[in-house]
């Protein structure tokens, strides 16, 4: 007993500021070697979701790059931008959001770079479905034969896991409605098997439909949060930045980044706002069979950009209705926000919310899962997995998810580390990729 509270602490220790640092250290190399990408190319990347390019004829893909990143933008639009984002501001104050921001301007490079690797040795190596994202460029560096293989198990445990906190999520939305949570486990244990089961076709079918209903609810809901505190926004925007340089709100912003399930702070809870610097992206975007690699991170960085900006209008929604310093936290102070405005209709607007949030990252996360199965079976088992995966999601809606939300933080760490070593090792191929993409 005294051995396991030993490591648990190490881990607890690891994860904190020596993982932060670590994970800014990466981006911040990144962002000077790519000379700024993220700006530079900010708005070329619009560009190409406005007017994205036809694809290769011939190609046979799962997906189109545009699919990849709406798969992609629905794996970052978790539960966690309505919880997570609440108790950030809980536990570091207003200057949370601002640390948001930064953290996740340094992120949108690391982005960028592992899905270009992914594309490119797919594209290079001529990968089968059975192999891609990080999976596949691990093998190219220093210990590839080991880490690639630990990386794509901490994957999976990580997929099954964090589909179990959606559904759980899920749950206590539906339980708002009166809703039994038997119903609400075997109506997503039905969904889920009718999802996976129906093939990557299915899945990109119905990502397609519901991240736009995901994305249209969210900011016409609150923009007219902001605009009925309108008269609050400057001096919300002013506490944020002045209490975002304290060293108190600093600290407390930089642990409390956390936009995807909120039940305690760290790096984990920072990176599953975009998931960037997981690889999950990667392995999207590795089923596209694209042979531009350049425009396909471009294209990426975005979805990085917007869950960040989706983090920050909820947090100034937060800050300018005056609830942030209410004693609440969680979902709770998210539905406080909302209820200055919509009154007793915020529980329902939330709770819809969450269940559009949740469903959308079950959709994305299948594939991923799926995919990462394919890659340590070698395609064996397809269908008995895909069966255990819909109880994983079955069971998340009825369980607690305490030691669930552990067993995310530490793969989730292990990805990381793992995944950022590969993207710095092979920042050289990035940059010159990057050089001969600009000088054509």
């Amino acid at each position: 007993m005294l051995l396991l509270n030993s490591i648990q602490t190490l881990l607890n220790t690891i994860m904190g500021w020596p993982l932060i640092l670590y994970v800014i250290s990466i981006g911040v190399i990144c962002s000077i070697v790519l000379k700024g990408i993220q700006l530079r190319y900010f708005a070329y990347a619009w560009k190409l979701i406005l007017f994205p390019p036809k694809q290769t004829a011939g190609v046979k893909a799962d997906m189109t790059p545009l699919q990849a990143f709406i798969n992609t933008l629905s794996t970052n639009l978790g539960n966690g931008s309505l919880a997570g984002v609440a108790t950030a501001l809980y536990a570091g104050g207003p200057g949370a959001a601002i640390w948001m921001l930064i953290i996740g301007f340094i992120l949108m490079p690391v982005r960028f770079a592992e899905v270009y690797l992914s594309v490119l040795f797919s594209a290079e190596k001529k990968s089968s479905s059975t192999i891609g994202g990080p999976m596949l460029y691990l093998q190219s560096v220093v210990g590839g034969a080991l880490l690639a293989p630990i990386y794509a198990l901490l994957c999976l445990l990580f997929m099954i896991v964090g589909s179990g906190i959606q559904s759980n999520s899920i749950r206590i939305s539906m339980q708002n409605w009166q809703i039994n949570p038997w119903i609400t486990a075997t109506v997503l244990l039905l969904f889920i098997l009718y999802v996976t089961f129906g093939g990557a076709a299915r899945i990109v079918k119905i990502s397609d439909r519901i991240v736009p209903i995901k994305v249209v609810v969210f900011f016409v809901s609150t923009t007219i949060i902001l605009l009925y505190h309108a008269s609050s926004l400057l001096p919300a925007l002013k506490l944020m930045t002045s209490a975002a340089f304290s060293p108190l709100a600093a600290m407390g912003g930089m642990l409390g980044f956390s936009v995807q399930q909120a039940m305690r702070f760290g790096i984990s809870r920072s990176i599953l706002a975009t998931e960037s610097g997981l690889g999950t992206a990667a392995i999207l975007f590795s089923a596209t069979g694209s042979k531009e690699p350049e425009k396909d991170g471009i294209i990426a960085m975005l979805s990085t950009f917007i869950s960040t900006l989706v983090c920050f209008i909820l947090a100034l929604c937060i800050v300018a209705s005056g609830v942030w310093n209410n004693g609440m936290t969680s979902t709770a102070l998210t539905i406080a926000s909302y209820s200055t405005v919509f009154g007793w209709l915020a529980g329902w607007i939330v709770s819809f919310m969450s269940i559009a949030f949740g469903v959308g990252v079950l959709v994305a996360y299948a594939y991923i899962t799926k995919e990462t199965w394919i890659s340590i079976s070698r395609g064996k088992f397809i269908q008995p997995f895909t069966i255990i995966y819909c109880l994983c999601v079955f069971a998340g809606a009825l369980i607690n998810v305490d030691l669930v939300f552990t067993i995310a933080d530490y793969t989730n760490a292990g990805m990381l580390l793992i995944n950022l070593f590969g993207i710095f090792y092979l920042l050289p191929k990035i940059s010159q990729g990057l050089t001969r993409f600009e000088k054509k």
